[in-house]
């Protein structure tokens, strides 16, 4: 099993959550963070004076699953406007997966 973690634009997350949807992918978890990366924020004028956005708003998506290519290739198709900031899409193992209202463990959990 794979967790995969994808940061992508907030605008996207209803293309992205329904590609996913479409592609068989039946579980995620969507929280909203702020950070940069490369891009470092950007500047926006309020009331004629211009200040720094040290951190932008993005969407982070969870999603557990085995079948890791069909997953990030529908975020990646999904969430990519060509643009700065389109996101990032991260690939960890997970060792156990447990559901607390039965105990069941591993694939039958998820």
């Amino acid at each position: 099993m794979k967790l995969i973690t994808a940061i992508i634009k907030p605008f996207k997350l209803q293309e992205v959550r329904e590609a996913l949807v479409d592609a068989g992918i039946e579980g995620l978890t969507i929280s909203e963070v702020k950070g940069y990366g490369r891009q470092k924020g950007h500047t926006e004028m309020y009331r004629g004076a211009e200040y720094s956005v040290d951190t932008l708003p993005k969407i982070k998506l969870d999603i557990l699953s085995d079948d890791v290519e069909t997953v990030t290739a529908t975020i990646i198709k999904s969430a990519n406007t060509g643009k700065i900031g389109d996101g990032k899409i991260f690939i960890t193992d997970v060792e156990d997966v447990i559901r607390i209202r039965t105990g069941e463990t591993g694939s039958e959990a998820i």
